[in-house]
């Protein structure tokens, strides 16, 4: 059996680093974990061959050379996905779609005939089984949430591996939060549910193996959200560091109550984690209280972000304009508020009703809806009815986003970054790209483009008075010329 594995072109947005690629000589920041782990899972024995759009082109004779397409995505690639399931219909070839974009939506999309919805450990063996037969059904829905202890290595061998910035791994799925917005305990349910220390590093280590040293993105809901579990694998991840001499350095994303838990903020760096996003959403307690984001309220964000960064960890920072009780002043709070903690890597976002959320049966109840979601939350649309008026949202939107990554203010958030976080845990390499991408934006930041005074500024501040810290002050500047590409085409 043939099976192509497709996976769809990111849009240009805040989170594809597209503008940045260049710098590191990389052509996509992330490999589809989605396909290389449902790859995974299917018969040893079986010809599998991998396209990623953001990597290479989908030619005719790989729809040619397959029985079966597989074909994952996010809402994100609705565009991309349509345009790869006309082209299979063309070809007469049989498409098989899943993941989060069909999870939720696969009603969108009438041109494709087999569906595989919710996570697929526990349907892939019928899957597999109807695909020998030829006789697929049109649906193949999970039901309850599996158990992940049995989920299998990725089949990194499909992909180039120095294609890509970063690697993804998985530890656990789900979330104990119940945020309106967010369509994560829709897809992965509540109750966290994590993989074994030892599945973990079998991961990790084929990626070693394979040759991997940089940054993997550990690409939990929440990656404390069974805190006895995460410590668990944080003092596996310590030991196995020690053990084989590893390299790697970490990201992830977690809840803002991190902050209170000392001894996870420890484990984590002495493992070598060097960045974690928080859902920070909003200065204003009321937008919080609205959106039942109770791990947010009544604490001291300001102070969270600190600890953090005291800790030795970059936070980056998610947040959100458009709830119903949203001040009119709102724009310049969430700007004093990143300005003013340091979050250099802020991705602001309009409000977005997500299929199937909270969010979105509500709004559906009240009559609010306006369409369906482009999965882009920096598109500078909204799709339902505000309680302020939409134009002065989407006009003080782009202005906040254009404010916040112009040149002065962000080297000047760079700086406040800098003076709190106290580098920790093991030092990351300085790899050739590394190296490559410095002196190319010496170049590019500091000769051609607007923002070189700035640019100049920053670096000489902080090779002078925190010369530990310069390898993270060039990342993020680089990292800015993306952010601000993106806000200006906004």
């Amino acid at each position: 059996m043939k099976v192509l594995l497709v996976y769809p072109r990111n849009p240009d947005t805040f989170w594809s680093f597209r503008h940045v690629l260049k710098f590191v000589s990389k052509k996509s920041a992330f490999p589809p974990l989605g396909l290389l782990t449902v790859a995974a899972m299917l018969p040893r024995d079986w010809q599998l061959k991998l396209v990623d759009l953001n990597v290479a082109d989908l030619g005719d004779d790989d729809l040619r050379w397959a029985d079966y397409v597989f074909l994952s995505g996010m809402i994100v690639h609705k565009r991309s996905a349509h345009e790869i399931a006309a082209r299979c219909v063309d070809q007469g070839r049989t498409l098989v779609a899943g993941g989060p974009l069909f999870t939720t939506g696969h009603q969108d999309f009438p041109e494709i005939r087999h569906f595989v919805l919710g996570e697929a450990e526990d349907v892939i063996g019928q899957v597999v089984t109807d695909m020998a037969r030829g006789a697929l059904q049109a649906v193949y829905r999970a039901q309850g949430w599996p158990d992940i202890r049995r989920t299998p290595v990725p089949r990194w061998d499909l992909i180039r591996l120095a294609d890509y910035v970063s690697m993804p791994v998985q530890f656990s799925r789900g979330c104990p939060f119940n945020c309106e917005f967010c369509d994560i305990v829709v897809m992965n349910g509540r109750v966290p549910r994590t993989k074994t220390p030892a599945q973990v590093l079998g991961e990790l280590e084929a990626l070693r193996l394979a040759g991997w040293r940089d940054m993997v993105f550990i690409v939990d809901d929440n990656f404390i959200g069974n805190r006895r579990r995460t410590r668990e694998l944080l003092d596996a991840l310590i030991q196995w560091r020690r053990r084989v001499g590893s390299q790697m350095g970490f990201f992830t994303e977690a809840s803002v109550d991190l902050a209170d838990h000392e001894d996870l903020c420890t484990r984590m760096v002495e493992a070598g984690f060097k960045k974690v996003f928080l859902g920070i959403e909003t200065p204003s307690t009321s937008g919080l209280e609205e959106c039942g984001k109770t791990q947010n309220s009544k604490r001291d964000l300001a102070g969270a972000v600190r600890t953090l960064q005291r800790a030795g960890l970059e936070v980056m920072g998610g947040f959100i304009i458009g709830f119903d009780s949203d001040p009119p002043d709102i724009f310049a709070r969430q700007f004093d508020f990143i300005q003013r903690t340091g979050v250099v890597t802020a991705m602001v976002g309009l409000l977005t009703a997500l299929p199937q959320t909270v969010l979105y049966q509500r709004l559906a109840g009240e009559g609010r809806l306006l369409a369906e979601t482009c999965g882009n939350n920096t598109d500078a649309a909204v799709n339902f009815v505000t309680r302020l008026d939409r134009e002065f949202i989407v006009a003080g939107y782009k202005e906040l986003m254009r404010k916040l990554y112009a040149p002065s203010q962000y080297y000047c958030r760079i700086r406040a970054f800098l003076r709190a976080f106290e580098p920790q845990g093991p030092a990351m390499r300085l790899s050739r790209a590394d190296l490559k991408a410095f002196l190319k934006s010496l170049w590019l930041l500091g000769v051609w483009h607007h923002g070189r005074r700035g640019y100049w500024g920053m670096f000489w501040w902080t090779l002078l008075s925190r010369p530990r810290k310069l390898q993270v002050a060039m990342e993020l500047s680089i990292l800015g010329h993306h952010f601000r590409r993106i806000a200006n085409t906004l």
